[in-house]
């Protein structure tokens, strides 16, 4: 599979120039920006949706990544126990009478274990708002998790402790250094035998060229893992495993310093004078926490500990909700006016801003099955979300209000009205069928839009059909709700109105098998697919015109050319080295490996 380098290299391409993320809002180059826009909405406004200061200071949201089988989704649920979210923390695979995760709640999911769509999960905890992305570890649902990095504003790298940094870990890992996002480090799995913490801090070092700052420091692994050794507080925490299964561990605290009681409770010589050594080391060595560096991705602080034993994890969240930052501002397009002639102003909306921003990085259909709903999944920038308020879209025609009459917080498949949400916050909206990925929704009279988020090249391609015709109309609607979804790409002959062949588009196979696992579960249809031999796809910004004289001078011998849904041309190729020949010889094709809606307007 072509995935790995071409897929991440083109992601950092388009969006390094294209998402601004300010990691310190101090600074004179965002201070001017922030100003200047603050100045450009108050001059065009009558009315002010700014977000209380107090309400933003308290939100926290981050998102999970890892390597499938990290122990991603399991982390999630302890963190939901913890926080007093859940009672009880479900099982990937779980057995009768175990209860299942909130985050997986698909049937595919259920039945394979594994994440396949990013979640959005949000509580309460010491008095500050938790939102928490929980996004697919999987390789072919990773367009879902950058999409779900977009909203985020700090992100949780979770490596196994026996394994180190794996495959996908580094491919995320590069798309959250691309954003500068303050990343922490949790090594999961020392109730298994792991690596030694030392070789995990060099190898994220030599590979990512990324300073650790270890916070919670492992006592042991495997069967003899005992704890963590709180770096900051120089206490000990030493722990049971909890009474039964999901339940949180038991937990005695001893201060380092009390050398006699702790080498008494650890019990074990070896592990006692390793942690004394390793604690004195550390100190000597290393160089101190500095947050400035943390928020600017240059420094990661690093936990220790076990999401399945429940060690370390509510240690990590507390860490958390005192490092990690808070929301942050989003670098936009802003015009005066809705005129296509209207000169453009890039600017940073931060949430303090006097009015309601905010952008759609995922849409879902059938969250309840029976009443057939889309929604969209909003990330509140700027100020407040009302009930009822009315917004404009940035691909609408000037003028077009959207009415916002309901808002729902979301936690899992399960949702509840809110009336109010602020900076930070992600809410659930109703979608007509107008908003798709990428969108920006927003109060004011002046036009704004933040970056898009494309749909990139696929490189899975397959025909799809009903074998009943009696179920075409749900098989059609079926479709058409998951294309709104993003969870795949559809492309079509060319001129082709809908009546002619369907073919789909993937990053890999596993979408292919969740688009027919979904159309059965959800929509009652079956499905047969035919795979074709091509291996990715460019989008001709050139045009039809360019396409018919590119055929013309014979340079698509062996090219499948199609159109998108939005009926924009679309080349398939088999290999990329045809793709970048072609690419370098008829530039005027103006290929490019990703897609983004087009306005209303054109």
């Amino acid at each position: 599979m072509t995935f790995s380098g071409t897929y991440i290299a083109l992601l950092i391409s388009y969006v390094s120039n294209a998402i601004a993320f300010s990691s310190d809002p101090a600074s004179s180059a965002a201070t001017a920006s922030i100003s200047y826009s603050t100045r450009l909405f108050s001059a065009e406004t009558s009315t002010s949706c700014q977000a209380p200061t107090i309400e933003i200071d308290r939100r926290r949201n981050l998102a999970i990544i890892s390597h499938p089988d990290s122990g991603k989704t399991t982390m999630t649920e302890k963190l939901l126990l913890y926080g007093g979210a859940i009672q009880q923390a479900g099982a990937v695979r779980q057995k009768a009478e175990q209860r299942s995760t909130a985050s997986d709640f698909m049937e595919m999911e259920k039945e394979r274990g594994i994440s396949i769509s990013s979640t959005v999960m949000n509580f309460d905890y010491n008095n500050l708002r938790i939102n928490i992305l929980d996004t697919p570890g999987h390789q072919d649902f990773s367009e879902d998790t950058y999409r779900a990095l977009a909203a985020a504003d700090n992100a949780v790298m979770l490596l196994d402790g026996a394994k180190g940094l794996e495959p996908q870990t580094r491919k995320l890992f590069e798309v959250c250094r691309m954003r500068k996002l303050p990343l922490f480090t949790f090594v999961n799995k020392l109730d298994r035998p792991a690596m030694s913490p030392y070789e995990i801090m060099d190898q994220i070092q030599e590979e990512f060229e990324l300073e650790t700052y270890p916070i919670l420091w492992p006592i042991g692994d495997g069967d003899r893992f005992k704890g963590v050794l709180d770096r900051i507080e120089k206490v000990v925490h030493l722990y049971k495993k909890p009474s039964a299964r999901g339940k949180k561990a038991e937990v005695v605290q001893i201060s380092l310093e009390d050398t006699e009681a702790l080498e008494d409770m650890i019990d074990d010589s070896e592990l006692f004078e390793k942690l004394i050594e390793d604690a004195e080391l550390l100190d000597e060595l290393l160089e101190p926490l500095d947050m400035n560096r943390v928020l600017s991705a240059d420094q990661s602080p690093l936990f220790f500990g076990s999401a399945m034993t429940n060690f370390g994890v509510q240690l990590f969240l507390d860490k958390f909700c005192d490092l990690g930052t808070k929301p942050m501002g989003r670098q936009a397009t802003l015009k005066a006016d809705a005129s296509k002639t209207a000169d453009k102003t890039e600017g940073m909306i931060a949430p303090e801003h006097e009015e309601f921003t905010g952008f759609i990085f995922k849409t879902q259909a059938n969250l309840d099955p029976k009443h057939r709903d889309r929604l969209a999944y909003v990330r509140i920038v700027s100020g407040v979300y009302e009930k009822g308020m009315k917004v404009s879209h940035n691909r609408s025609k000037s003028g077009k209000k959207y009415n916002l009459a309901q808002a729902q917080a979301l936690f899992g498949s399960d949702r509840s009205s809110v009336e109010l949400a602020y900076p930070g916050d992600v809410i659930g909206i109703n979608n007509p069928g107008n908003f798709a990925i990428g969108d920006t929704l927003h109060t004011g009279n002046v036009n704004l839009a933040f970056p898009g988020i494309p749909s990139f090249s696929p490189e899975k391609f397959s025909y799809i059909r009903s074998p009943n015709p009696s179920e075409y109309k749900s098989f059609r609607k079926g479709i058409d709700q998951l294309l709104d979804e993003g969870a795949i790409q559809a492309l079509r002959q060319r001129n082709d109105d809908g009546g002619g062949p369907l073919l789909l588009a993937a990053v890999g196979q596993l979408q292919f098998e969740v688009v027919q696992a979904r159309l059965k579960n959800e929509y009652g249809v079956e499905s047969l697919m035919e795979p074709l031999g091509y291996s990715l796809a460019r989008w001709v910004d050139g045009g039809w015109d360019a396409v018919d004289k590119a055929d013309a001078d014979g340079k698509l011998f062996g090219i499948m050319t199609v159109q998108d849904r939005w009926k924009r041309p679309v080349l398939l190729f088999r290999n990329d080295w045809k793709a970048a020949a072609l690419s370098e010889e008829e530039k005027y094709l103006e290929l490019k490996p990703w897609s983004e809606p087009p306005s209303f307007d054109n």
